[in-house]
């Protein structure tokens, strides 16, 4: 396994597990699932050297965390455990309540990495930072991140808190790039790190999925799924397909090598099985060249998404249109 060696955690696995779908009844996994199939994962994930697992205590409303503390045993204190606060009237004294809820979920005395789960667009970080800086202070969570911050918002944060907030979680794969133009180059400038989550985009770049064949469930509700965006995104997955052919891969594990081509980049893939994780724990040792990092770079940066309302629109009329057809209209 690769590590990233980040201000505040040590050497953290490239690849790591992210623990969504752990109790959040809208994947559709089932009991089941929760009980057997995200313990064997995390116990498999162990063996595989994986030490980053994310979470977050809005994740089945709690859920997660305690499945994931359950699963990792008395191992949970020697690895990387990220956990997020939402950050709703998240003033100092209920900061340090609610990582306490946390830490008492997860069953440690002190969460390593403690992340603010979103921007709040009305409590500024110099409300935030204060009960961020207290939990650091008391050592009851060893370094401060953030989860979808714009470097501008991260930039406030780092001086709010009044040292490095050592990471930023966002949305990073080929089809949702945007991070590469400031995110990913001030972490690497600055020695931080990028957690990219989604890095599969729900799957769409595992080729699974094109026009006539789009998916149900949650992933039904993302604009990329839309039947245009699935007609644009081609050339990337017709890419993905083409280097994973030349490297015995998988277009998916292809997709996760590019993102570990990123310096300061690590990935925490979600998985619904052992061999899925197996898959995705895999990609760490597929080494791209650099022509074929540069063309999926350049690739993703040519891929221009419909937007979402267009997406809803479009979604409609072809429903519509569908609808008079069978009604003979």
């Amino acid at each position: 396994m690769k590590h990233l060696e980040v201000d505040g955690l040590g050497p953290v696995s490239r690849i790591g597990l992210g623990t969504w779908q752990f109790g959040s009844r809208e994947w559709g996994y089932g009991d089941a699932y929760a009980s057997d199939g995200a313990r064997a994962i995390v116990r498999r994930a162990l063996e595989l050297g994986v030490t980053l697992f994310d979470t977050a205590e809005v994740y089945g409303f709690g859920k997660s965390e305690r499945i994931l503390a359950d699963a990792l045993g008395e191992q949970r204190s020697e690895v990387v455990v990220a956990s997020k606060i939402f950050p709703v009237a998240p003033f100092p004294a209920i900061v340090r309540k609610r990582a306490e809820g946390s830490a008492g979920r997860l069953r440690l005395s002190t969460i390593p990495l403690y992340q603010v789960h979103q921007p709040n667009p009305v409590v500024g970080d110099s409300v935030i930072m204060p009960g961020m800086r207290e939990l650091l202070d008391s050592g009851r969570i060893g370094a401060v991140g953030v989860s979808n911050y714009s470097l501008q918002r991260w930039q406030r944060a780092d001086a709010e808190l009044g040292r490095p907030v050592v990471s930023n979680q966002v949305q990073l794969n080929l089809a949702q790039s945007s991070a590469l133009d400031d995110i990913v180059p001030f972490a690497r400038d600055t020695h931080r790190m990028v957690m990219a989550y989604s890095p599969l985009a729900q799957g769409l770049l595992g080729g699974r999925y094109g026009v006539g064949h789009t998916p149900g469930g949650v992933r039904a509700a993302n604009p990329l799924f839309g039947e245009e965006n699935l007609r644009r995104i081609e050339p990337v997955l017709r890419l993905l397909r083409d280097v994973a052919g030349a490297h015995d891969a998988t277009p998916s594990q292809v997709a996760l090598a590019w993102l570990l081509g990123l310096p300061p980049v690590v990935v925490i893939p979600g998985a619904s099985s052992v061999e899925q994780l197996e898959q995705n724990v895999a990609a760490v040792d597929l080494d791209l060249t650099p022509d074929e990092q540069a063309e999926l770079t350049a690739a993703a940066r040519a891929f221009t998404p419909q937007s979402a309302g267009r997406t809803l629109v479009d979604g409609a009329k072809g429903k519509l249109g569908q609808l008079r057809g069978r009604l003979g209209v």
